[in-house]
């Protein structure tokens, strides 16, 4: 592999550093997903990070020259993103969910959930978004989706969990960025435990469903993550399944529960294949998202299904 201590001779204009940034990160074999699925995009997105640039930047200044202070400055990331196969969103603090933007460290998952999709339609057709008075969030981690969530619902006092102290404080930042401090109530909470008696008209979930199969064979980039905001059991489902159960007793009656499991679909399909499940066709691409109301949840406990 060639060196990449400095900015190789030839390197002037952004759009070389970008392409000689692609090609390095080809010829190290990396692995994309969080936030960018190809070397050249990373690439892109790792540069105009460090040169304060857009990411709509306008074609013009594609060719424009970088200063030597500027290249050197891009290939110093270049370099931690290959030697230390850290995701880009660990190296530039930075990242967007729905559209916005959040601060991220290495306390907690870097944000990618198809669920912000849902949260941009306001969960239409399942919810009407000028009703919704709380939303509960479980496992918040970074806080994106309960900040998104407040974006959707203007009306509604959010309460986003979760277990872990540290993951709280990066979600704090995020939701002081967005000040929403009023709003969004921080719960350090093991699922339910810990939440006071309140009932929702929307809890949302992208909880740990990685099974431990999948856990093992985890790529060196998503080893940075926490490992506790991934796994979850031999089959994934062991958070998934205190979610279901508690639900009933924490939905108002015209409640809605949303849960992605990813790559543990299969999984909740023969676990759960009983429930009356909605698995969400998602326009942007994404998978593994499921829903379930709180009539047909009381009625599965009801049964002795739950």
């Amino acid at each position: 592999m060639e060196p990449i201590d400095h900015a190789p001779e030839g390197l002037e204009t952004l759009r070389d550093i970008v392409r000689y940034a692609a090609s390095r990160f080809n010829e190290a074999g990396l692995v994309y997903g969080h936030g960018t699925d190809n070397a050249i995009d990373e690439a892109a997105a790792l540069a105009l990070h460090v040169l304060h640039l857009p990411a709509d930047l306008p074609d013009l200044y594609w060719g424009a020259r970088l200063t030597r202070g500027e290249r050197e400055a891009v290939m110093a990331r270049v370099r931690r993103r290959i030697q230390e196969r850290l995701p880009l969103p660990y190296i530039t603090h930075e990242t967007f969910f729905a559209g916005l933007p959040f601060y991220i460290d290495r306390r907690v998952l870097v944000p990618r959930s198809p669920i912000a999709e849902l949260v941009e339609r306001g969960f239409q057709p399942w919810l009407d978004p000028d009703a919704v008075e709380r939303v509960l969030e479980i496992g918040t981690g970074s806080g994106c989706i309960a900040v998104a969530c407040a974006y959707a619902f203007p009306g509604a006092a959010i309460d986003a969990t979760d277990i872990d102290a540290d993951a709280l404080e990066v979600a704090a930042v995020n939701v002081h960025r967005h000040d929403l401090d009023e709003r969004v109530a921080l719960i350090q909470s093991d699922v339910y435990e810990g939440l006071p008696q309140q009932r929702y008209q929307l809890i949302v979930t992208n909880p740990p469903y990685v099974d431990a199969p999948a856990m093992a064979a985890l790529p060196a980039e998503y080893r940075h993550e926490p490992h506790h905001a991934l796994a979850a059991g031999e089959d994934g489902l062991d958070v998934v399944r205190r979610i279901l159960s508690g639900a009933p007793d924490r939905l108002t009656e015209d409640g809605l529960l949303v849960i992605e499991v990813g790559d543990s679909e299969e999984a909740v399909a023969e676990a759960f294949g009983h429930l009356p499940l909605t698995w969400v066709e998602l326009e942007r691409g994404g998978f593994g998202v499921f829903l379930i109301n709180a009539t047909q949840l009381r009625e599965a406990r009801d049964a002795g299904a739950l």
